[in-house]
């Protein structure tokens, strides 16, 4: 009779692996892991995705006439730093397409609902203010709602600041938020060409995002490092390697 729990132990086959490997090696899909590229290569990329990313959104909301008739600016400035993750550090739990997506609109959404609260003040000059509070309000609700949602993404809490403090931004109102997800939009477009022709983009589409926490550096002192510079001169009296004992790393998940 076959254990019970047999099937835990078959290989799970990604579900992009039933598709064309030249349509999937776009999506960031390998059979393999890409090899790592000197240096120089990931700086040309980096360079060339992030110029071609930001020119694209200029081009599509500074040019066109439907997002000028509704004053919509060239680009939210906090696209900016979101380049560069998605094209500089492109597997950085916090520059896959969850966070992106997910960390701009929240940010977004959270700022106009904020903002609107506060336009419900009885004068504009009490608003006006009262704007400090409303975009420091943005930020750090912001925050609480991607770390929530496990959408974390830097950048995203400049977007919920602009909604606040920006006046162009404000001006918008709620069609801010479509302008924001077609951003987000454009930018992974590109990041998942000019990332895949010799990187690796992204890492994860839907998995929830992991912190990889650093290692304390010992000058900081404090409990971590005193505990671990014990435990490296006891082992070294006994010949030990003191590399053996050193804080072991967590691995982001991938899912």
């Amino acid at each position: 009779m076959a254990p019970a729990f047999s099937h835990a132990h078959h290989h799970h086959t990604h579900r992009l692996a039933r598709l064309p490997p030249w349509f999937t090696r776009w999506l960031g899909y390998r059979a393999s892991p890409p090899p790592p590229q000197p240096v120089y290569i990931v700086w040309l990329w980096s360079f060339i995705a992030a110029f071609c990313g930001i020119s694209l959104i200029q081009a599509v909301f500074g040019h066109a006439a439907y997002f000028i008739r509704r004053g919509v600016p060239s680009i939210v400035a906090s696209y900016g730093a979101t380049a560069v993750l998605i094209y500089g550090a492109i597997e950085a739990p916090l520059a896959q397409p969850r966070a992106l997506f997910g960390g701009h609109f929240i940010g977004a959404l959270t700022g106009i609902c904020v903002t609107k609260l506060f336009h419900l003040l009885p004068t504009e000059e009490k608003f006006e203010k009262l704007l400090w509070l409303a975009g420091s309000l943005s930020c750090a609700l912001s925050i609480v709602f991607m770390q929530m949602t496990s959408t974390t993404h830097p950048p995203a809490g400049a977007t919920a600041l602009l909604a606040a403090l920006n006046t162009e931004v404000r001006e918008m109102g709620w069609y801010y938020l479509p302008v924001v997800l077609l951003t987000s939009a454009l930018s992974l477009a590109v990041a998942l060409i000019f990332n895949n022709i010799q990187r690796r983009y992204p890492v994860f589409w839907f998995g929830p995002t992991v912190s990889i926490p650093a290692p304390v550096d010992p000058d900081l002192g404090g409990p971590e490092t005193d505990s671990i510079q014990g435990e490296s001169e006891r082992s070294t009296a006994n010949g030990t390697s003191a590399e053996s004992i050193s804080p072991k790393r967590e691995v982001s998940s991938v899912v």
